[in-house]
């Protein structure tokens, strides 16, 4: 059975096609207009959409666009009439799975309807089950910079582009780098990673390039680069800032040419390698002090991804204290739950100056040496308590939570638990949103369990937990 949504502002043809794809055991909701089927879909999981092309408010075909962009897994059948080939053609350029013309044959919209489920149960699967790692990010969080990281690297992940990502230490560079590999046509290459700050600069050049027996003391035999063991796969650099300046002259001209010499070699080899890299230093500064090319920043930063530091991004430490207590209490083979809300209005509160690395290890301790079911305030480091000589930030201050009031009378206590529930709320909505209802999706991009999510939306009263929602006109 699938869940069909029917919209068209003349009741009487709502009531027809949804009385016909009911008997054909669907779940039907209707909506009078484009605006009230956007608040069904925001609500509940559709399978598929017939919409009429022609309605007051929002058109068929501005809610083709939204449901295009936002929920791509859920075809859209238009109903246009008088069959006019310029509005079938325009519908079917914009993502429409496709169209009937008034007047129409009921078996004929039937048959499109069940080709559409069709579509999509194959496009679930392919999601949820061979593209399961494929659909999903490894990094935590879905506040606006993060979706925009997501966004990013969705677009620019399959293509030849040179990468460049910055931030500061322990903001997740090397994870965009594998998710960049990982979503790209070179997913079945190898990914070649090399540290640039950890080999020495007289070495540099032979790592990156190999060289022949002989080339430099020490050489007794030939050995490939990295250049060459990532041959037809993507090459990550991190810490770029660090290559010496003589070697920044040989990389560029690899990078350009996709040509290079092995030290001490004269035969020019040849290797499709996609390069990212990756620096938490400010090149534009090493630039102006003469130890970066200019010219080999602009060929590395043709597509540049900028991480936000994790005291930016608040509103996502929530979600990485739950995933961090999960992931290291099944390591630790503890039975740590959860954690205490003054505890967590700490974490939120404190500045992060390792991020996320500082805070996963933080996490990993706390789960180590926790006495009970939860993480308590009492346990976490007294530098979470000072904050560099200051009081802890006030949960009104931190990102969506600023919107909450506190009651007269209530305690501290009271303030956090509703904050951190209001937050929650918001996260899970929003992954909802953006998912299309889709509850295994939503929660992969929660990092949480779907056990866990459907136990918070019951909680929290977005949904029951069996996924029930829906609505009618």
């Amino acid at each position: 059975m699938a869940h069909v949504l029917i919209v068209d502002d003349e009741m009487n043809i709502r009531r027809v096609l949804a009385a016909m794809l009911t008997r054909d055991g669907h779940e039907v909701t209707t909506a009078a207009d484009g605006e009230q089927a956007l608040a069904v879909l925001q609500r509940a999981p559709v399978h598929v959409v017939v919409s009429d092309l022609v309605m007051p408010r929002l058109g068929g075909m501005d809610l083709l666009r939204r449901v295009a962009a936002d929920y791509p897994d859920v075809p859209v059948i238009l109903i246009t009439a008088h069959g006019t080939v310029d509005s079938a053609v325009a519908a079917l350029k914009a993502g429409a799975f496709d169209y009937v013309t008034k007047p129409f044959e009921q078996e004929d919209l039937r048959r499109v309807v069940a080709k559409a489920v069709r579509a999509h149960d194959l496009e679930r699967q392919n999601v949820h089950e061979g593209g399961t790692e494929a659909d999903r990010f490894p990094m935590v969080g879905a506040s606006a910079a993060m979706r925009a990281v997501y966004e990013m690297i969705a677009r620019v992940a399959d293509s030849p582009s040179t990468v460049l990502i910055t931030g500061e230490s322990g903001t997740g560079k090397e994870l965009v780098a594998r998710e960049i590999h990982r979503r790209s046509s070179r997913r079945d290459r190898p990914l070649i990673k090399v540290n640039c700050a950890a080999i020495p600069r007289e070495l540099v050049e032979s790592e990156l390039f190999g060289h022949e027996r002989g080339a430099f003391t020490g050489a007794v035999g030939a050995k490939p680069g990295r250049f060459e063991l990532a041959d037809g796969g993507t090459l990550f650099l991190d810490e770029i800032g660090e290559i010496p300046l003589e070697t920044q002259v040989k990389l560029l001209r690899a990078l350009q040419e996709s040509e290079f010499e092995r030290v001490g070699g004269v035969k020019t080899l040849r290797v499709d390698v996609r390069l990212v890299a990756a620096t938490n230093r400010d090149l534009h500064a090493l630039i102006a002090e003469g130890r970066f090319r200019e010219d080999l920043f602009y060929r590395l930063a043709v597509v540049p991804i900028q991480l936000p530091p994790l005291r930016e991004r608040r509103e996502d430490i929530p979600l990485l204290v739950r995933h961090f207590i999960e992931k290291h209490d099944r390591r630790l083979g503890k039975t740590v739950e959860g954690i205490e809300p003054e505890a967590l209005q700490l974490l939120v509160g404190y500045p992060w100056p390792g991020n996320i690395r500082e805070l996963e290890n933080l996490m990993e301790r706390s789960v180590l040496f926790a006495d009970g079911p939860r993480i308590e305030a009492g346990a976490l480091p007294d530098s979470l308590r000072e904050r560099g000589g200051g009081a802890p930030a006030p949960i009104a201050a931190v990102g969506p939570l600023g919107a909450i009031a506190a009651p007269n009378g209530a305690s501290m206590k009271e303030i956090v638990r509703q904050a951190q529930a209001e937050l929650e709320r918001e996260l899970i909505a929003r992954a909802l949103e953006e998912t299309g209802g889709n509850v295994t999706r939503a929660a992969k991009r929660l990092q949480i369990s779907r056990k866990s999510l459907q136990v918070k939306m019951k909680e929290l009263g977005l949904r029951d937990a069996d996924g029930g929602g829906g609505g009618d006109d």
